[in-house]
């Protein structure tokens, strides 16, 4: 025991020495992404306008399946709010061969499931199956979209769930702002239409639904993206005979946008609540603009990230809020730049003031090199992220065909947001994050947040 014992104390200094080592060093820098190498695709296009799109991806034996039409919320009418959403969920309910029984357990039996459905400005109709059956779901995916039964019985039960989802969203207030602000940024556009009434959901029929989905639905307007491990010829052969005798349908069309960019405040009251949402925004470049990749790295070292300066702000260091981020909402025609935050509701103006001095000092001082290099690697590490998936590919693709961007855009993009000097995020800060373009709602309690806007404090900020 002596002698086990007269090498105790060295033993400790070598590990004190070892911990207070270890606490000096750094850990290596994160390495640099490459150019990210977009797969062969091969593209077609039927007579009746529909395009394929096939991708050969990856070793899992799976490939997943998606049509996208170039159609959804932005063409409904001023009384057909959500009649897009309806319109999916019926189309869901099986076709007139096979109910929605059946249609679940045939695409269960492919090893998937189908999804349906509409968003702003675009529909989508899915799954991921084993790769044996993908042309089978080609099948399927054409039988649902092109021979919907529509059924009369089912209708009243989607309605009321509509009505239930309306009622949820608005007694929250993240909807409640969001709905203030799309209403104010885009008016009388069906971008400014966020919320039906119960009374609009009511007056929706079968012969809605028919007229909208004969309007707006065909092959002119759709592309087919394959993705993943499958028989290149046998997928090719199904998607030309399955929608092949689908109606060519109306060419693909969007209404054109105006952005309202007068500066705006709103305040809607819930009464003795502890936060304030907070939602503001002002227009911004859209993906065919050349700056619109400089535009990432800017939202994503200002807010868009969790080490953002907004972020780091008023979460880590003034403990306004949670989980603040900003992020580019991009619709056809326009986008948007868009800050959001539940703060504590004594700090709402407060809030508001660190982000427009956030704004000021990415205005008036470049950021240093180092933290703009952290943002670039943090990008593309997500963007490489985004590719490793056959779904990640098809969205990829689908953003290129959406906004008419060439494939150049995705293979250089890496290369090109490391090309992103500090001296460009300041000029993309003092172009486009101007004070008088802001749209600013908060939700929260008025009496409360109606006394700091008295005080002054805001009109510092906005």
């Amino acid at each position: 025991m002596k002698a086990v014992n007269k090498w105790l104390p060295a033993l400790a200094g070598l590990f004190l020495f070892s911990s207070l080592t270890a606490q000096k060093q750094l850990p290596p820098a994160g390495g640099t992404a490459k150019n990210f190498k977009l797969p062969q695709k091969k593209a077609k296009a039927l007579p009746n306008g529909l395009r394929t799109v096939l991708v050969q991806y990856g070793d899992l034996p799976k490939a997943t399946i998606q049509l996208i039409i170039k159609t959804g919320n932005v063409h409904e009418g001023p009384n057909e709010v959500w009649l897009a959403d309806l319109t999916c969920q019926m189309i869901k309910q099986g076709t007139s061969s096979l109910d929605f029984k059946a249609l679940s357990k045939k695409a269960a039996e492919m090893g998937g499931n189908l999804s349906l459905s509409a968003g702003p400005d675009q529909t989508y109709i899915s799954g991921s199956v084993l790769s044996e059956y993908a042309p089978d779901f080609i099948r399927l995916i054409a039988d649902v979209i092109m021979h919907p039964a529509l059924p009369a019985s089912e209708l009243e039960r989607l309605k009321s769930d509509l009505k239930r989802n309306l009622t949820v969203s608005k007694s929250r207030p993240q909807s409640l702002a969001a709905e203030k602000f799309y209403q104010a940024v885009y008016k009388d556009h069906p971008y400014g239409r966020y919320f039906p009434t119960e009374a609009m959901i009511s007056s929706y029929t079968v012969e809605k639904v028919k007229g909208f989905y004969d309007k707006n639905f065909g092959a002119k307007r759709s592309v087919l993206y394959v993705a993943g491990k499958f028989d290149e010829a046998a997928v090719t052969t199904a998607a030309a005979a399955a929608f092949g005798k689908w109606k060519a349908g109306p060419d693909v069309q969007y209404p054109p946008v105006k952005i309202e960019t007068a500066t705006d405040t709103a305040l809607l009251d819930r009464k003795s609540a502890p936060q304030t949402t907070i939602m503001v925004g002002l227009p911004a470049l859209t993906p065919k603009d050349k700056d619109y990749l400089p535009q990432i790295i800017t939202n994503s070292l200002l807010g868009g990230s969790f080490f953002s300066r907004i972020t780091s702000n008023i979460r880590e260091n003034k403990g306004y809020t949670y989980s603040p981020s900003s992020y580019i909402d991009n619709k056809m025609g326009a986008s948007m730049w868009i800050e959001q935050a539940d703060v504590t509701s004594e700090h709402t103006a407060d809030a508001l003031l660190e982000i427009q001095k956030e704004i000021a000092r990415l205005q008036n001082e470049p950021p240093t090199k180092e933290e703009v290099a952290g943002i670039q690697n943090y990008e593309a590490g997500i963007f490489v992220l985004r590719n490793s998936s056959p779904a990640g590919i098809i969205s990829q693709l689908n953003f290129l065909d959406r906004f008419g961007l060439p494939d150049s855009y995705l293979t250089n993009l890496v290369q090109n947001m490391y090309k992103v000097t500090p001296e460009k995020i300041s000029e993309i800060a003092k172009k486009q994050f101007k004070p008088e373009n802001m749209k600013v709602v908060m939700v929260g309690d008025k009496a409360s947040v109606q006394k700091q806007l008295d005080a002054g404090t805001p009109k510092k900020a906005f």
